[in-house]
This record gives C-alpha cells, structure tokens and sequence, in this order.
C-alpha cells in the first residue's frame, strides 16, 4: 500500500540517537564543528512525545547549521548524571564541546523556533558571538556603560541580533536607565518580539519597576509571620526579596503561596514565578529547580 503524503525522514547525520558510548564523537566532538542539540527523554515521558517532534522539525528547517542527537534517559543513565538530568523532557545546546544553553520542560513552539535559530548563528558569525560573550562578561562584572557600547556596535553589524538588542535593554537595566529600557522595548522590531532574549529583557523590566515600589523585607516578614495565611503580605514579601537580590527566597516564597493557593488573586504566584524564571537564563540553577518544583506542584 503507498503511504500519502509521507513524513520525510530526518539525514542520520542530522538527527540521531546516542549512547553513553557515542556519546563523546556524537555531541561534544561534533559541536566543535557545528551546535549540537541534546533531547533527553524516555519513552514513559508524554512531554516528551510532542517536544521529540517539535525539535526535530526545527532541527531539519534550520537546513545543517544545528543538529540533534536523542538520548534515552533509561538506557543511559550515567549521561543524565553527569549532566545533572533530574527530570525530563531536558533539553541542553552544545557548541565547542561545552554546553552553551538549555532548558528544561514543555514549551511552546515559537520558543522551540528560536531557541534553534539562536544556536544557528553560533557558528560563522564573523565573530558576533565572541563579542556578545564579550558583552555579557562585562554586564556581568558592572560594566553596564561599555556592555551597552558593545551590544549597540552589534547591532549595527547585525540589526536583527536580538541576544544583542535584548543584552542592550538589559545593560540599561543594569545603569538604573528603566525608562530608556522601556522606550527600547516599545520599539523592538516585529521579527524579535517574542524571542526569547526580548521576553527575557521585557521581563527584567516588570521587575525592576516592581522593585520600585518593594517594601521593607523585615516587616513583611514580620506580617507573614503574625498570619500565614496573609497571601498578599507573601507576595509583596517575595517582591521585595527579589528586589533585594535574594532570588531564590523570592521564588521560595512564591512557591509556598501557590502551594497554599494556586488561584490567589487570579494566579498571581504562577505568573510572577515565570516572570523570574523568563528573566533568568535558561540553565541558572535556580530557574531549573524553581520549574521543576512549580511542576510537580501543579500536576500532583
């Protein structure tokens, strides 16, 4: 019997499965030559089957500036150890024989779309990538000035470079500039809204402006403890400890009110939770282990 409209087979060398024995020539040698995308799954993972696919498809549009190697958790345990696998679907970006980027849990499409077309302008650049990193080492150390210097010159090299426009946002964040951030955003060009780097940027912003307008730490805490049932005494407590810079015990915090009442005041813990976790990179620790417990709370 003929098949209509068959599903086209991804290229072996494009898309394939690896073992705890292939696993060096299959990811962290061949990323020296080109990113390499590591879904780690299991057949038992629903998740897993509609994420697979997804990736697959991007994989096979971005045309051989990426590729994908599928690794079964269950047959190659001692792989999602060493990476510190602890639920799946997982999914981590190698380039150069390190891993670059990642994220863990179902996502949507357009995420999935960028995600890919990110990692396809790692290599041949002419150079950009090393001064994005060279950008965000300089971000990184409080040189928001010359960060911002950086990220501009890309983009003149590159307008469409949204790690660059939203590295530039960030910069300005990061100088206390929130209305320039905010001007920036308002005219972000339509083919980088909704990338990832722009939500990421976009929603730094909300929390700056909410930090604005942050309590005192001691004496929400103090409210929280006289009531514990006091659900927007918490929230505005978890508001002031991420203003303070004490992420983790905002999201700690956050994750109890939802654990107490996930519907408060329209869901307000879940959507701020995400907001933290947009503003985080993918593979910070505390975005990873913050989805991950936000997940088992809500499908108990």
């Amino acid at each position: 019997m003929l098949e209509l409209n068959p599903q086209p087979k991804p290229a072996p060398d494009l898309i394939k499965d690896s073992t705890e024995a292939t696993f060096m020539a299959d990811v962290v040698e061949a990323s020296r030559e080109v990113p390499v995308i590591v879904d780690f799954w299991a057949p038992w993972c629903g998740p897993c089957k509609t994420l697979g696919p997804m990736l697959e498809a991007a994989v096979q549009a971005a045309g051989g500036k990426v590729r994908m190697v599928k690794v079964n958790v269950d047959e190659n345990q001692g792989i999602a150890g060493q990476l510190r696998v602890q639920s799946i679907p997982t999914v981590y970006a190698f380039w150069q024989g390190q891993p670059v980027d990642g994220f863990q849990g179902p996502v949507q499409g357009s995420e999935i779309k960028a995600f890919v077309e990110r990692l396809s302008g790692m290599a041949g650049d002419g150079g950009l990538g090393e001064a994005l990193e060279a950008a965000e080492q300089m971000l990184a150390e409080g040189a928001a000035a010359d960060a911002a210097q950086t990220f501009a010159a890309i983009l003149q090299e590159e307008s469409g470079n949204a790690a660059a426009f939203g590295g530039l946002v960030r910069a300005q964040l990061a100088a206390g500039q929130l209305d320039q951030a905010e001007a920036l955003l308002n005219a972000v060009p339509a083919e980088m809204d909704g990338k990832p780097e722009i939500d990421a940027a976009r929603a730094q912003l909300e929390l700056a402006r909410q930090a604005e307008k942050a309590g005192p730490v001691a004496e929400l805490r103090a409210e929280v403890e006289a009531d514990p049932k006091n659900h927007q005494a918490r929230f505005d407590l978890a508001q002031a400890l991420h203003a303070a810079g004490d992420v983790e015990a905002a999201v700690d915090e956050l994750l109890e009110l939802f654990r107490r009442d996930r519907a408060w005041n329209d869901e307000a813990a879940k959507k701020q939770l995400f907001k933290i976790f947009d503003a985080l990179k993918p593979q910070d620790p505390i975005a990873l282990t913050g989805r991950r417990r936000l997940s088992s709370m809500i499908f108990a």
